[in-house]
């Protein structure tokens, strides 16, 4: 089983399942990165969707491009495949930002075949499991530990929103406050929260909840705002935690409804 630069077919589809009868190709949507850490962890991402989709009738084919940085974009993931074939490109971001509401749309228009987008990937309670097994694995004490939830930002509300959503899910899960954070666009900034947290609990730690999907810049940056544990991202080569693919092939259905006739 393999991913091309080309958009190249993941994995073909088999048995009958319980959604739609209708079916379409699932083009999962990366952002892109230049780590290559980064690509292994989203690839292994793609590689569990295309064996998972295996078995989905509604799954005619699978396909991963990227909305930036890497190739193949968007529009040549679409033209990868069969002529007027049906796809729904299924954002692998955690919120729906300007990528999913404006580049994807966009591309949609675009298209010759009929497309539709699928909704972002959070909020959800199994990003929420993954980040918290993160949380454990860089070593977090709860008990003494503040906890921060580090997200990319972005200029638009709702994404902005949805994070602070998936650290209110986070702290209901946790059974502590988690103060929600930006690296860009909005506030308060990582480095501000954390800041924060040291004044309000003087001699105590601060953890940082990563809420990034895979290795790549941010995570770089995410480990320079000054906390004592830092989270590592959710997606890591070789760890794709449980319920992150059956959670792709979940956003793919609900945008398979939305395919027009």
């Amino acid at each position: 089983m393999s991913v091309s630069a080309s958009g190249a077919d993941l994995h073909s589809t088999a048995p009958e399942d319980s959604g739609p009868h209708r079916a379409a190709a699932l083009a999962a949507i990366s952002h892109g990165t230049s780590s290559e850490k980064g690509r292994a962890a989203v690839k292994a991402l793609a590689e569990r969707v295309a064996a998972l989709a295996g078995g989905a009738a509604s799954v005619s084919e699978t396909r991963l491009g990227h909305v930036d940085v890497e190739q193949p974009d968007i529009a040549a993931t679409l033209e990868s495949l069969p002529p007027g074939a049906p796809a729904v490109l299924v954002p692998l971001l955690l919120s729906a930002g300007f990528h999913v509401n404006v580049d994807m749309q966009e591309a949609l228009e675009e298209a010759n075949q009929p497309v539709a987008v699928a909704p972002a990937m959070g909020p959800d309670e199994r990003l929420v499991r993954a980040m918290a097994q993160r949380l454990r694995e860089a070593g977090a004490d709860l008990s003494r530990d503040t906890i921060v939830l580090g997200g990319a930002g972005s200029s638009d509300t709702s994404a902005q929103q949805d994070v602070r959503t998936t650290a209110e899910m986070l702290a209901d899960h946790l059974g502590v406050p988690v103060t929600a954070s930006y690296l860009s666009f909005a506030e308060p900034t990582v480095h501000r929260a954390v800041e924060q947290a040291r004044a309000d609990s003087p001699g105590g730690r601060v953890a940082i909840a990563s809420y990034l999907l895979a290795p790549g810049y941010f995570q770089g940056l995410l480990r320079r705002q000054g906390a004592d544990v830092v989270a590592k991202p959710l997606l890591l080569e070789g760890s794709v935690p449980d319920g992150i693919p059956e959670l792709v092939l979940d956003r793919f259905r609900a945008g398979l409804r939305a395919l027009p006739a």
